[in-house]
């Protein structure tokens, strides 16, 4: 007889209430649906083989969904750690969580592992996916797992942290938690016999064969627990789809991206580099990416003057006590590089600019009538990124903000807000980006966040109200917010759907305090402004990365290192065109001259590797008529245009900010 109610909730149909048996599995509510990988019951996810209470409600997890998705590479790199260990049997095991399309496992090898070895690690994950081995879930008393995991140290570690610090940034919230410790086992699927185990937490798959597609991708040293203080570990990178036909659009777009690596592209356009001699994460712009670098900022420093922004200049270093006063110390100390010592104090590398705005702000009296006061800066920070993540321009240790403050009153703020996002949108509009979304990151339950819970509701519900103006998707992230104020953040996809965190927005209530910055009222009282933290590029570097990127290389002219090169189809021909470039310099266009000794066709190869969007090219029917042929980047051509009408034609598109 049924003596259990279970609801069954589905995203696009009223709850169902169906009769089941004791003993009853998640599984068997869902026959026939092979997507369906996983259960959530409650609200906790569950491995198809829970076994069903009374009054439970549950969801179907699909293996598209982001948790699907999720349980799919956890339960391939469970696979992958199971033929590591099969073809090395010394392999200790570290961690392995699921990541952004794709997993990792960390091991503990004699020698690192070499692309040879990945070929067969993968080959022997086939052999196992094949097997069907089906994932049981056991539940293990903290003793017991010790006892199972004795040749496992740092799952040992791991056991050890149960309902402490396991978090998600190292990914040991994959193997512990705050509740029970469990052990899944890989089990043959004929005889029931165990093939491999780890400590995990679940849920996976049913079995290997519910595996559709996967691929290794590379392999890389890793700290254990991202420490530069623990030992060396080996990672393995995989990544896992629902079929294979994603795997391979998969593979295909990554192939794309690594075209428009921009630390590839920068090299082969000599735009820029970082030496050895400098430090990690330290780039030096070479002339070209210094010409797209000037470009880039003097746009923006146009259009911030003509929006009423006054520009500003603070020093590199700071006394600790600026820091203190501000809350960066402690909350923020260990993005900030170590202190120099100096005249019996401590000095920092400034890793912000706001707290010197205020220096500025307080400078002097302030009356309401200055009000709202917008700063600017191209403000250089350093900040003291692990080596793991130091990532070329996007991710470096020195870098140069497009940093804005603004202070306002209360009232000020809605109208400010919307202000500052129009005005954002429809700069990065002007670089190229097109495609939008807003995310507005707020208050956590940690204890890094500082001021009232009233002046966070406020802030973020002003926040809030300014997005819903944009006509964009809105997105929330609870717990993202910096630790004085909630922020709305830009996400910007470039030209190949990759999202890129852009602008950001923060409204602060609480370094105002902290620095006892006021104004003069209307009535003659002294007011605390409210201070609103604008970095609409979030760095010059990053945002020259994403652009690089965005762009292929190829960027519009008005960005464009050179924007045309004369290409003469004979020595004859050099001094015509070097007279039509010195014309355009007059003109503020940036056109160069090709006199080399190559061939024509070598040198219109040279220029198409080098992205420039024009070439020039003359002949003796161009010196005789006055004019220029245009050769495109596509490869077509323009003949006989009079040089008049090229030059205007230069600075039309250049002007125009429009892509050729």
């Amino acid at each position: 007889m049924s003596d259990l109610r279970v609801i069954i909730k589905r995203d696009s149909a009223e709850p169902e209430e169906r009769a089941v048996t004791t003993g009853t599995t998640a599984a068997e509510l869902f026959p026939g649906e092979r997507s369906v990988v996983a259960a959530r019951v409650a609200g906790e996810l569950k491995d198809l083989a829970y076994a069903l209470a009374d009054g439970d409600e549950v969801e179907p997890v699909d293996i598209t969904s982001p948790d699907g998705l999720a349980i799919l590479r956890h339960s391939t790199a469970h696979v992958m750690a199971q033929a590591v260990q099969e073809l090395h049997p010394q392999a200790r095991l570290g961690i392995g969580p699921p990541i952004k399309d794709g997993f990792y496992y960390d091991f503990d090898v004699a020698e690192p592992f070499t692309p040879d070895d990945l070929k067969a690690i993968e080959k022997k994950m086939q052999e196992i996916q094949k097997r069907g081995q089906r994932f049981s879930r056991r539940a293990v008393t903290d003793e017991a797992a010790r006892e199972e995991l004795a040749d496992e140290p740092y799952k040992l570690e791991l056991i050890g942290l149960k309902g402490s610090s396991a978090g998600s940034e190292d990914g040991a919230d994959v193997e512990v938690g705050g509740g029970e410790l469990t052990i899944y086992d890989n089990l043959d699927a004929k005889t029931g016999e165990l093939c491999w185990k780890d400590l995990c937490r679940g849920p996976h798959l049913p079995t290997t064969r519910h595996i559709p597609a996967f691929k290794l991708m590379r392999n890389a040293a890793a700290y254990w627990r991202g420490s530069e203080k623990n030992r060396q570990l080996q990672r393995i990178y995989g990544t896992a789809w629902p079929t294979k036909e994603e795997l391979k659009a998969h593979l295909e777009f990554l192939e794309e991206a690594a075209k428009r690596d921009h630390r590839k592209l920068g090299a082969e356009l000599d735009l820029f580099s970082f030496p050895d001699e400098l430090g990690s994460g330290l780039a030096v712009f070479h002339p070209k990416g210094g010409t797209i670098r000037k470009e880039m900022e003097s746009y923006s420093r146009r259009r911030h003057e003509e929006s009423g922004y006054e520009f500003v200049n603070t020093p590199h270093i700071s006394k600790a006590k600026l820091f203190e006063t501000s809350g960066h110390l402690p909350h923020y100390a260990e993005g900030m590089f170590p202190p120099m010592e100096f005249e019996g104090q401590d000095y920092y590398l400034k890793a912000m600019n706001c707290p010197m705005h205020n220096l500025i702000f307080k400078a002097r009296g302030r009356s309401y009538r200055e009000l709202p006061l917008r700063l600017f800066e191209f403000g250089t920070v350093y900040r003291f990124e692990k080596s793991g993540v130091v990532h070329g321009l996007t991710r470096a240790r020195g870098f140069t903000q497009d940093d804005s403050h603004i202070y306002c009153t209360k009232e000020q703020v809605p109208d400010e807000l919307d202000s500052l996002l129009t005005f954002v949108l429809n700069l990065l509009r002007d670089y190229g980006l097109s495609d939008f979304y807003l995310e507005l990151s707020t208050r956590g339950d940690s204890d890094k966040f500082i001021g009232s819970d009233a002046d966070w509701d406020e802030a973020t519900e002003q926040l809030r109200q300014a997005a819903g103006k944009q006509g964009l998707d809105l997105v929330m992230d609870p717990g993202g917010a910096a630790f004085y104020g909630p922020k709305i953040s830009v996400q910007a996809k470039d030209a190949i759907g990759r999202t890129w965190q852009m602008s950001t927005i923060q409204v602060d209530f609480q370094q105002p305090a902290r620095f006892g910055l006021e104004y003069t009222a209307a009535d003659g009282t002294r007011q605390q402004p409210v201070m609103i933290h604008r970095a609409l590029f979030g760095s010059i570097e990053r945002f020259f990365a994403v652009l690089l990127e965005h762009y292929a290389g190829a960027f519009p002219a008005w960005l464009a290192p050179v924007q045309a090169v004369g290409i003469p189809v004979g020595d004859a021909h050099v001094r015509y065109l070097q007279e039509f470039a010195e014309e355009a310099g007059r003109k503020g266009l940036r056109v160069e001259v090709d006199g080399s000794s190559d061939r024509m066709q070598k040198k219109i190869r040279t220029h198409q590797k080098l992205k420039v969007p024009f070439m020039i090219i003359v002949g003796d029917e161009d010196m005789t008529n006055g004019t220029v042929s245009f050769r495109y980047r596509d490869g077509s051509q323009e003949n006989g245009v009079p040089r008049d009408q090229a030059l205007a034609k230069l600075a039309d598109v250049v002007e125009r900010r429009v892509q050729v």
